[in-house]
C-alpha cells in the first residue's frame, strides 16, 4: 500500500470520527455515529497495518485475534450498569500503552544511535530505521514527547483503574483525604519534571521508569481523594486524559492519525467534564486536582419518618393525575426496568395522561445512561427532557416518579451547606403534589448521605426492586 493511500485513509478515518462524536449528541443518530466510528476504526487499522515498512504480520494478526475475542467476551458479559466502570478500564488500557510505547521507544532510540555510531543503519528496520535519520534536535523534541506520553499514561493508568473500584464498588466511594495531599501531589509532580530534564540532559531509561511509577502514584492518590458524587466527572476527565496520552504517542510514532483521534478525544474529553462540572456546580480544577479546596462541614441530620405506600395507592394517585414525570435513575438499570417504564408510560398515555421524563446530567453514573436506557425500551424521544428544561414544571406536576435515583433528588443539595454535594444543581422534585420514590430500601445514595426527599409529606415509599413494583402496579392501570 503507497504512503499516498494510507494518508489518504486517514483523512477518511479522521473525518468518520469526527462524524461519529458529532451523532452521539443526538439519541437519534447515535446508532448511525457507532457505526461511522466503527467504519473509521476499521480503515485505520487496515491503513496502518498496510503502512510500508511494517511486518511480523502473524503477530498483528494474533494481536487483532487475541484482542477482538477479548472486546466480544467483555460486550457481551458487561450489563448496561456496568458501562462506567467498563469505560474507566478500557482508558487504563490506554494509559498502559501510552507507558510501554514510550518505554519501547526509548529503547529503539538506543539501538538507532548504536547501530550510527557502529555504521550498520542500513540494517535497521521498523521505528529504529525511522530514527536513525532524526536530527540531534528531533531527538530531543522525540524524548519530550516519551516524557509527556508516560506521565500522561501512568497517570490515566492508575487513575482509571481506581475509578473502576469505586465505581464498581471495590473501593470505598468515600474521599482519601491525606494531611498535606496537595503538597504531596505538587511535590510528585515537580520530582517527575526533575527526572524529565534529567532524561532529556541524557541520563537512562531508568528516569522514565521512575516517572512510570511516581506519576501511577499521582494518578492513584488524585482519584482515591474523589468522592463517589464527583465520579461521573472523573471518568470523563480520564477519558480526556487517555486521549491526550494517545496523541502523544502518535507523536512519538509520527502517527498523524493517532495525533487528530487523540485530540479529538482529549478535547471532547476535557470540554464535556467542563460542563458536567457547570452542571454539578463543581470547580472543574478542584475535581481534577483531587479536591483541591474542596472541604465541606458536617452534613446535618434528617428527621421524620419515611411512609410507605402499595402499588394500589400508586395506581389510585396516578388514574387522578392529569401530568406525570418519571425520574429514572442508577436503580432502574440495576433492576433492568426500563421495559416496565416503557409500558407504564404508554398506559398512562393511553388514557390520556402528560407523562414525560427528567433527566439529571450524571443520571446512572455517565451522562447519557438514562437516555440510552429509555430508547432502548423504545421511549419516545420527544418526552426525555433535560434537566434544565424540565425543572420549573414539577410546582405543575400531579405525581412524579422516582425510579432508583437517589443524589439527582436529594433537596440536601440546596438546604445543606455542609452536605456533600452542597450547591450541585438537583432535579426539584419535592415541589409536585405527590412524589413517589420506587426503592430497594432504606439504603443511602452513591454518595453515602440520607436523602430529607424521602422524609417530606408528600412523599411516599414505593418499597422493592424497580421492576418487580412496576409489574404489580401495571396490572393496576386499567
Amino acid at each position: 500500500m503507497s504512503i499516498g493511500f494510507v494518508t489518504a485513509a486517514y483523512v477518511v478515518a479522521a473525518i468518520l470520527f469526527i462524524l461519529a462524536l458529532g451523532g452521539l449528541s443526538n439519541m437519534e443518530k447515535a446508532k448511525r455515529a457507532i457505526w461511522y466510528g466503527i467504519i473509521g476504526m476499521a480503515l485505520a487499522v487496515t491503513a496502518t497495518i498496510g503502512t510500508p515498512g511494517v511486518g511480523a504480520y502473524w503477530l498483528i494478526a494474533l494481536m487483532i485475534a487475541i484482542g477482538g475475542v477479548g472486546g466480544w467476551f467483555v460486550a457481551n458479559k458487561v450489563q448496561m450498569t456496568q458501562m462506567p466502570e467498563l469505560v474507566a478500564g478500557f482508558h487504563s488500557l490506554v494509559g498502559l500503552a501510552a507507558v510501554f510505547i514510550g518505554v519501547n521507544a526509548d529503547l529503539e532510540m538506543h539501538a538507532a544511535i548504536a547501530a550510527k555510531q557502529a555504521g550498520t543503519v542500513d540494517q535497521l528496520a521498523g521505528f529504529a530505521a525511522t530514527i536513525a535519520h532524526k536530527s540531534a534536535v528531533e531527538l530531543s523534541i522525540l524524548k519530550v514527547e516519551l516524557f509527556l506520553g508516560i506521565l500522561i499514561g501512568a497517570i490515566t493508568f492508575t487513575g482509571s483503574i481506581v475509578a473502576y473500584g469505586k465505581l464498581a464498588g471495590k473501593l470505598s466511594s468515600a474521599a482519601l483525604t491525606l494531611p498535606f495531599r496537595h503538597q504531596i501531589n505538587l511535590a510528585a509532580f515537580v520530582l517527575c519534571f526533575a527526572l524529565g530534564w534529567l532524561y532529556l540532559s541524557g541520563a537512562g531509561l531508568w528516569t522514565m521508569l521512575l516517572v512510570a511509577v511516581v506519576s501511577g502514584a499521582i494518578g492513584w492518590h488524585l482519584i482515591m481523594a474523589i468522592g463517589g458524587a464527583d465520579m461521573p466527572v472523573v471518568v470523563s476527565m480520564l477519558n480526556s486524559y487517555s486521549g491526550w496520552a494517545a496523541a502523544a504517542i502518535g507523536f512519538t510514532l509520527g502517527n498523524d492519525l493517532l495525533i487528530v483521534t487523540g485530540a479529538l478525544v482529549g478535547s471532547s474529553g476535557a470540554i464535556l467534564s467542563y460542563i458536567m462540572c457547570k452542571g454539578m456546580n463543581r470547580s472543574f480544577v478542584s475535581v481534577i486536582l483531587g479536591g483541591w479546596g474542596g472541604e465541606t462541614q458536617s452534613a446535618a441530620a434528617v428527621e421524620g419518618e419515611m411512609i410507605a405506600i402499595d402499588a394500589d395507592g400508586v395506581a389510585s394517585a396516578l388514574m387522578d393525575a392529569d401530568s406525570v414525570i418519571i425520574v429514572p435513575g442508577y436503580g432502574m438499570a440495576v433492576a433492568q426496568a426500563q421495559n416496565a417504564v416503557s409500558e407504564l408510560t404508554r398506559k398512562l398515555r393511553d388514557k390520556g395522561k402528560r407523562v414525560r421524563f427528567a433527566i439529571h446530567p450524571v443520571a446512572g453514573r455517565l451522562p447519557g445512561h438514562m437516555n440510552v436506557l429509555l430508547a432502548e425500551a423504545k421511549v419516545p424521544y420527544d418526552i426525555v427532557l433535560e434537566m434544565d428544561e424540565i425543572n420549573d414544571d414539577f410546582p405543575s406536576t400531579d405525581v412524579v416518579i422516582v425510579i432508583g435515583a437517589n443524589d439527582i433528588v436529594n433537596p440536601a443539595a440546596q438546604d445543606d451547606p455542609g452536605s456533600p454535594i452542597a450547591g450541585m444543581p438537583v432535579l426539584e422534585v419535592w415541589k409536585a403534589r405527590t412524589v413517589f420514590v420506587s426503592k430497594r430500601g432504606r439504603g443511602t445514595g452513591y454518595s453515602g448521605i440520607e436523602n430529607p426527599l424521602f422524609f417530606k409529606d408528600n412523599t411516599r415509599m414505593f418499597y422493592g426492586d424497580a421492576k418487580a413494583s412496576l409489574d404489580q402496579l401495571l396490572p393496576l392501570i386499567q
